[in-house]
């Protein structure tokens, strides 16, 4: 362990030169404090990926391991299994994944990709990797087909031909079906791309090829030449075999399906348009939209079930995306939220040559997955154990919980599981393949998300797994306009008026606090009881800037400043709390002024147990001026207060007794000792467009006064912090995103409108001359200035609901360059001090207890360590901003270390966070890097370049948390979490869940006597002898290129232990009876040991768990 020696502490970081923690001359406070955390501790790795597959493309399902796999649009491909088996690997080249197949119970995949390579993927390892890829160069890959237990794939292109590649060497057979000996002479027209490619599945040596044009082909391996041809005159999208191998079925782009007798190729069987009206003349039906997809399933006791996706009529306008599903003489029309991408059936066999017993049907949509139960009547859904609702409605912020109160999961749970829908399948999951990671991580961790429609979902994201706990609806809180006209025009968004903007909760409490963008802030407590509120109480105030001529800068300053000055009133009615604004007004020109942006509802609130809203804090209009959005937010459950500021300011509330305590403009906090000359405003530039303090579009290229046109110019601007549009160029300055201000910007109307960027509650030593801690708010500001309020709180119990808390700032002032990020406080041994909090209680417990009794359960517990301190005992201010660092003694204010994090960029995210073995900072930058600072020292421990931002929404979530665990929106719908702690690096291979789990295949069918006998049931073919070399002969060099995979040391084991060549060489002994059994007792062996670690797994489970009831699994 480092003994940190501030005089020393030069000679080791001269190296380091300018960005160097500089100790600050002349201190004695603080000579020796031992630092623990070193930069061996940290590493920087992915760990999950959550949510639903961003833009999926793809997808497969194999039937034996009972796992799915989905390719999107970007090159991801995402593999889940059971509930908490879920995996992500990406393709380097982040083309579209236009089809994947699996090596049925083989651990393996193959995926083609929209840039013509062809690449397989080894399953048998915790993270999958690439064993082999192919890269067409003259030709575009556009399907491909692998028979079940098959080395060989088909792979058929945009030119009509087709060539095959041998899975086990990926390398190219000499072995091509070319486009015109398909044809021959039946098409004077090119036939188009292969859109279809299957075998027979009664003989495998015929192969049926689908061409756009409408051709399709029954081609005979052994003699390379066409059996039959059949023709239709409409475009072709899907083709599949009745399992007997004697029909099968078109769907075309007219919205028709054509069956087809193998052997009668003059004209279909069969012409079904399922969703066509039928003209009584015997003419053609109508045309529908193309039929995109069919399957053709059979079951042994009834009647085939065809499953189509599209086919509906051009009549259906407004009508959502159907899959449709015939089965006998019904015909089930299922509408789905979302076009469809994909749709698989599920069969209970992977042989295609038997009954196919279809029980369910998977449907990718562009945003949802959607699992039909065929077996039951009415096919129902399954319900979704996936945590794939991340994007419901968009994520706006996030925040994420490491090591929280145990007690928390459960109770969120508990109220959670009463908002479950109803008339799910009963059936289990059928996607139930891999296991579960042996996870030893044991803390519970808690992500929360808000969204763009006023929504917050808790998630319990222990173990790197994710479940939906529990979701509140902040909208509810509010009138709902009941058309377009009723609308009021107070809006200062467009639509989402009720999207979350910021989250601040207390953990310990359980206290949350959201901002909206609609400038509202609602307090919430957490009940296990449901209560009607008759009223919902609200509080409005009035933040205003206000710098005219008549008044010097420092006039704020001069006055009381626990009063409201001149400068920002408080609204009458903000004192006494009421439902409805008495003050709302427009003046006789119009102009809208004291009206808040939404309206509360007037009629009584049943609230459901969970979260319950305690109060609502509006800010309104002024003069004609839209209230600027809420920039910051803090709750202090111990102090029973909650603060926000803006562009304009700030105001602290007192949200047990309802009443606004402060509301100050930002130059007012300053009194006298404002360091910047702000020159008054003229009066023509009085009015301020609404967005201009958090979104400066485009600096420069607008004049003040074009920017200062009100809200129509104001509603542009703020467009922009709304999230759901990412802005790529980081020029723009956003809310959520502002550039570093250094003094260097000597814009005045800069300057003048400074808003309040952080909070922090906290038991310290307010003024440099305090003997004693005492509860006070430190605010930062977007100028780089922290100012100290101090807090005079009344005694706890009765006294704190009747006398009022007193706060005055303080005159501190400490000044940094660039926007306050954060702020947090050590003691004297450098351990961190947490804000004082009271712990949770029921707040609707019933009344026939005594209300002391009630009042005594309420008194605050300050769980802050200073209160065991000796008084004299310095304690440490750490404060971040966009620059750079400071650690601060206090009370003597003197700054004893110093770091500057970037010079060239700018700090997006800083967090003071908790590790196994100490306390650091830790930085998002946004130029991509990730870096930590140890404490108090602010020394670098760790820098990596992670990844370079690329878009808002990063910016906008990305949050550190304990535990060395970070978390951020990676797309729309999926979020990344990463770690930098060295231990979790380590452990996460054990944590990771195995999608390969040795099954055994089932039986083939049964040929049956008299098949056998008369040369009826499976053909089967040797393939080797048609496509290997020694008779096919090489491809030729030039149509591809073999690249071997980067597979890792775990990917050549499986490849040497041949994730198929073994499986291979198995299956030609398999007819030796030893040889099965043999293979059995490995199999069975392996399955043990599988059964032993699940068994030790569950008893650690078990273990963790005993005290908590619901949450075994």
């Amino acid at each position: 362990m480092k003994k940190f020696n501030i005089r020393k502490v030069l000679d080791g970081l001269t190296a380091v030169s300018s960005s160097s923690a500089s100790p600050q001359p002349g201190n004695r406070e603080n000579d020796l404090i031992q630092e623990t955390l070193q930069s061996e501790h940290f590493q920087l790795c992915k760990t999950v990926r959550h949510g639903f597959p961003y833009q999926p493309s793809s997808m497969a399902f194999d039937p034996v391991q009972k796992i799915l796999a989905i390719g999107t649009q970007n090159g991801a491909l995402r593999l889940f299994g059971r509930p908490g088996v879920e995996c992500y690997c990406q393709h380097d080249s982040g083309a579209a994944v236009i089809q994947l197949q699996f090596l049925i119970n083989e651990g393996a995949l193959v995926s083609a990709l929209a840039d013509d390579s062809v690449h397989l993927w080894n399953l048998r390892q915790k993270r999958p990797a690439i064993l082999h890829s192919l890269k067409f160069n003259r030709e575009r890959i556009t399907f491909c087909h692998l028979p079940f237990q098959s080395k060989w794939l088909y792979v058929g292109t945009e030119r009509g031909n087709i060539h095959i590649v041998n899975v086990e060497s990926f390398t190219l057979s000499g072995y091509v079906i070319m486009w015109n000996k398909a044809i021959e002479l039946s098409s004077k027209a090119h036939p188009g791309p292969v859109v279809h490619i299957s075998d027979n599945p009664m003989d495998e040596g015929k192969l049926i090829i689908g061409f756009e044009s409408g051709i399709v082909v029954l081609w005979d391996l052994k003699s390379k030449k066409a059996d039959y041809r059949y023709t239709y005159d409409e475009a072709i999208h899907s083709v599949a075999w009745h399992h007997e191998g004697k029909q099968f079925i078109c769907s075309h782009s007219d919205g028709t399906l054509t069956i087809w007798n193998v052997k009668s190729p003059a004209k279909p069987a069969q012409t079904i348009t399922p969703h066509g009206k039928q003209p009584k003349d015997g003419k053609k039906p109508e045309p529908c939209k193309p039929i995109l997809k069919v399957e053709y399933k059979t079951t042994r006791a009834g009647d085939p079930f065809m499953i189509l996706s599209g086919g509906l009529s051009y009549d259906t306008v407004g009508r959502r995306p159907c899959l449709t599903v015939m089965h006998g003489k019904s015909t089930a029309v299922l509408e789905m939220d979302y076009p469809i991408v994909d749709f698989l059936t599920l069969c209970e066999t992977p042989y295609p040559n038997d009954f196919q017993e279809p029980y369910a049907v998977v449907v990718l949509l562009e945003k949802d997955l959607v699992v039909i139960d065929l077996a039951q009547n009415g096919y129902p859904i399954f319900e979704n154990p996936y945590p794939l609702t991340i994007h419901e409605s968009p994520v706006t912020c996030c925040e994420y919980f490491a090591d929280c109160p145990v007690d928390l999961i459960p109770a969120l749970y508990s109220v959670g599981s009463r908002q479950k829908r109803q008339g799910y399948s009963k059936k289990e999951w059928p996607i139930s393949g891999g296991n579960w990671g042996l996870g030893t991580q044991s803390y519970p961790e808690i992500i929360i998300t808000g969204h763009a429609d006023g929504s917050v979902k808790f998630w319990d994201a222990s173990a790197i797994m994710l479940q939906v706990l529990y979701k509140l609806k902040t909208a509810k809180v509010f009138e709902k306009a009941r058309n377009k006209e009723d609308k009021p025009n107070t809006d200062i968004v467009d639509e989402d008026p009720f999207a979350i903007q910021i989250l601040s909760w207390c953990p310990e409490s359980r206290m949350l606090c959201v901002a909206g963008v609609s400038a509202h802030v609602i307090v919430y407590r957490f009940s296990k009881q449901e209560v009607m509120t008759e009223v919902v109480q609200l509080l409005e105030v009035r933040l205003q800037y206000e710098l005219n001529d008549m008044e010097s800068p420092d006039a704020g300053g001069e006055q009381p400043p626990a009063l409201p000055t001149p400068g920002a009133t408080s609204s009458p009615q903000a004192s006494a709390p009421q439902s409805h604004p008495s003050t709302s007004s427009s003046s006789s020109d119009g102009i809208r002024d004291n009206v808040p942006c939404l309206k509360v509802r007037s009629t009584p609130l049943k609230q459901s147990p969970g979260y319950q809203v305690e109060l609502v804090v509006q800010l309104v209009w002024v003069s004609g001026e839209p209230p600027q959005q809420i920039t910051s937010l803090a709750v202090n459950s111990s102090y029973g207060l909650v603060v926000f500021g803006n562009s304009n300011g700030l105001a602290i509330v007192d949200y047990l007794q309802k009443t606004v305590l402060l509301n100050l403009g930002t130059i007012e906090l300053y009194g006298s000792n404002d360091p910047y000359q702000r020159q008054p405003r003229s009066p023509r530039k009085t009015r301020q467009p609404s967005g201009a303090g958090l979104c400066d579009i485009s600096e420069g290229s607008t004049t003040s006064e074009d920017r200062c046109k009100s809200p129509t110019s104001a509603k542009m601007s703020r467009k922009l912090s709304l999230p759901t549009e990412l802005k790529p160029d980081l020029d723009n300055r956003d809310n959520s995103f502002s550039r570093s201000r250094s003094s260097s910007v000597t814009s005045i109307d800069k300057e003048s409108r400074e808003a309040i960027t952080a909070f922090h509650f906290c038991e310290t030593f307010t003024r440099k001359t305090d003997s004693a801690t005492t509860p006070s708010l430190w605010v930062g500001t977007s100028l780089g200035t922290v100012l100290v309020i101090a807090l005079n709180l009344p005694p706890a119990g009765e006294q704190r609901l009747l006398q009022p808390v007193i706060v005055s700032p303080s005159g501190t002032l400490i000044r940094l360059k660039g926007s306050i990020l954060r702020m947090a406080f050590l003691d004297a041994t450098g351990s961190f001090l947490p804000p004082a909090y009271e712990p949770w209680y029921e707040p609707n417990a019933p009344d026939d207890r005594d209300e002391k009794d009630k009042v005594r359960k309420r008194r605050p517990v300050s769980v802050s360590p200073s209160s065991s301190q000796e008084m004299n005992e310095n304690q440490y201010a750490v404060i971040c901003s966009e620059k750079q660092a400071k650690v601060i003694a206090l009370p003597s204010q003197t700054c004893i270390f110093k770091h500057n994090i970037t010079e060239t960029s700018f700090v997006l995210r800083a967090d003071v966070v908790q590790m196994s073995n100490g306390i650091c900072v830790a930085c998002f930058c946004a130029n991509g890097h990730i870096m930590t600072l140890s404490l108090p020292g602010l020394r670098p421990l760790l820098d990596v370049n992670y990844l370079p931002l690329t878009d808002m929404r990063i910016a906008r979530t990305f949050c550190f948390t304990n535990n060395g665990q970070a978390m951020y929106l990676t797309s729309p719908t999926e979020i990344q979490r990463i770690t930098y702690s060295q231990e979790t690096c380590e452990n996460l291979q054990e944590m990771l869940g195995e999608l390969f789990t040795p099954v055994e295949t089932p039986e083939a069918p049964n040929r049956g006597f008299f098949k056998g006998l008369f040369g009826g049931g499976a053909q089967s073919l040797d393939r080797e002898e048609l496509f290997g070399e020694s008779v096919a002969g090489k491809a030729s060099r030039s149509l591809a290129q073999h690249i071997p995979g980067p597979g890792g040391i775990e990917g050549m084991k499986g490849a040497a232990s041949g994730v198929v060549g073994d499986l291979a060489r198995a299956r030609i002994a398999l007819d030796e009876r030893g040889q099965k059994l043999s293979e059995l007792e490995e199999r069975t062996a392996a399955m043990m040991a599988s059964a032993d670690s699940f068994s030790k797994h569950a008893h650690d489970m078990m273990l963790k768990c005993k005290d908590k009831k619901w949450y075994q699994f």
